[in-house]
């Protein structure tokens, strides 16, 4: 299991993709829809291999499936980063290992990019949405289809009650993912063309 993208959520896509623009100073690209979800999202190229996602829910969509992805349904608030996605070579596998909650196997593509990511029945995620969202690609990865922006993920930083519980739920060790103690939170720290900047 590796880290594959961030995920930044509104109540509306151009509130998202302002929410990343503003905060690291380079523009987002192009990205799509999701009809099994009713969602659509614009992306960001992160150096080694990551990318950064504005998603929101698409008003003009018929959802599939509900409820809907990264707790799209409940989300409320300014746009935030709300979810944080790791890839395995083996997503039954890194499934069975996950707590309890995790998700079940959903079918999923975009245009040219098909994968498949573990979606819990309610939508919400393991430790108030702060465990990752599980995946597996079946196709090339979206990262090298991205312009670079010049940005770099230095740092993400986690933070739950149960920042004990949490730490020993994942399996793996990023340097990058920093796990500590407090109310459920992101802050991701960026080496960007405008010097250091983060985005929460």
């Amino acid at each position: 299991m590796e880290l594959d993208h961030l995920a930044v959520s509104a109540a509306t896509l151009e509130e998202a993709v302002a929410h990343v623009e503003e905060s690291l100073g380079v523009p987002m690209q192009p990205g799509g829809s999701h009809a099994v979800f009713g969602t659509h999202n614009r992306l960001l190229g992160l150096a080694d291999g990551l990318y950064l996602e504005a998603i929101a829910i698409d008003p003009a969509a018929t959802p599939q499936r509900s409820p809907r992805w990264f707790d799209l349904d409940r989300r409320h608030g300014p746009a935030r980063i709300t979810n944080w996605i790791c890839r395995c070579a083996d997503l039954a596998a890194a499934l069975a290992a996950a707590p309890e909650g995790a998700g079940e196997i959903v079918d999923l593509h975009r245009g040219d990019l098909s994968w498949q990511m573990a979606v819990p029945k309610d939508g919400i995620l393991p430790f108030d949405n702060m465990f990752p969202a599980l995946m597996q690609w079946h196709s090339p990865h979206p990262a090298a289809a991205l312009v670079p922006q010049g940005c770099t993920l230095r740092r993400l930083t986690l933070a739950h009650p149960d920042s004990t519980a949490l730490a020993q739920a994942l399996p793996f060790d990023d340097p990058r993912v920093e796990i500590h103690s407090g109310p459920a939170a992101f802050e991701a720290e960026f080496d960007t063309p405008h010097g250091r900047r983060v985005l929460r």
